[in-house]
């Protein structure tokens, strides 16, 4: 059985910059779907969270990655 576990981070897109992994309220799923649909939804409340100022002077943006691993 696998289980799969969410990846985030918050990136800049200025120079020098990189980007820092965050922690999100929930981190594991019992499968790809769930884990993509909370990445996605968790990311936009995230931007949503910052200021515009922020977000444009930082060109700031997230990625996410829901990765598998199997369990014994």
């Amino acid at each position: 059985m696998a289980k799969i576990f969410l990846f985030m981070w918050l990136c800049s897109g200025v120079a020098g910059n990189q980007c820092i992994q965050i922690q999100t309220p929930k981190s594991e799923f019992k499968d790809m779907y769930n884990c993509t649909v909370y990445g996605y939804k968790y990311s936009y409340e995230t931007i949503k969270g910052f200021k515009r100022k922020f977000i444009n002077e930082h060109k700031a943006f997230t990625k996410f990655m829901c990765k598998s691993q199997q369990t014994v």
